[in-house]
């Protein structure tokens, strides 16, 4: 199965790449409903009503590595075809399980980034598209968004009342809180 095609909920294995230690990293993907999407533009505001308007999941991603054999114990997968660092195989597995347990990916939302995240802001903190504004907390603080790989049912955190800030805003904010710092 390819990304384009999972529906809102579905969990993809998408590969698996050898990684350093000797380990495998494994890619995950899920379309995900934010239940606080809304429509951006006008465009949008006027049609909702109309289905090919909707504001839609988009894929949202998740990372985690482990050993070859368990792994294949775990999942099933099998990785030993993986031999050179950077070696990537293709999966495509949907809806994986751990004991009957489904996978999921979890977004959580928040305004306390690690250390790396606050420092890396510029590229850790959400905005609206790849090269967008930022989307702030309604307190003005920057949002960091962690995804995680569950099992069984995840519990979002989606945080409302987001505002966008545009691109002067941001870095005035940004400079105050390097002066401020």
């Amino acid at each position: 199965m390819n990304i384009e095609d999972l529906k809102t909920g579905e969990c993809l294995v998408v590969s698996a790449k050898k990684v350093s230690g000797n380990k495998v990293q494994l890619m995950f993907a899920e379309k995900i409903a934010n239940p606080n999407l809304r429509p951006t533009s006008i465009v949008g505001l006027l049609n909702q009503s109309d289905e090919r308007f909707n504001v839609s999941a988009k894929p949202r991603y998740a990372w985690h590595s482990g050993e070859v054999a368990d792994i294949k114990t775990a999942l099933g997968i099998d990785c030993s075809a993986l031999q050179n660092e950077g070696d990537v195989i293709e999966l495509g597995h949907v809806n994986p399980t751990i004991n009957g347990q489904s996978l999921s990916i979890q977004i959580t939302e928040t305004t306390n980034g690690s250390e790396y995240d606050v420092a890396n802001f510029e590229t850790r903190a959400k905005r609206a598209g790849k090269d967008g504004d930022f989307i702030l907390s309604e307190n003005g603080s920057y949002i960091y968004v962690k995804s995680d790989v569950v099992l069984g049912e995840p519990k979002h955190v989606f945080l409302s009342n987001t505002r966008r800030a545009d691109s002067a805003m941001s870095l005035d904010s940004a400079v105050q809180e390097a002066i401020a710092g």
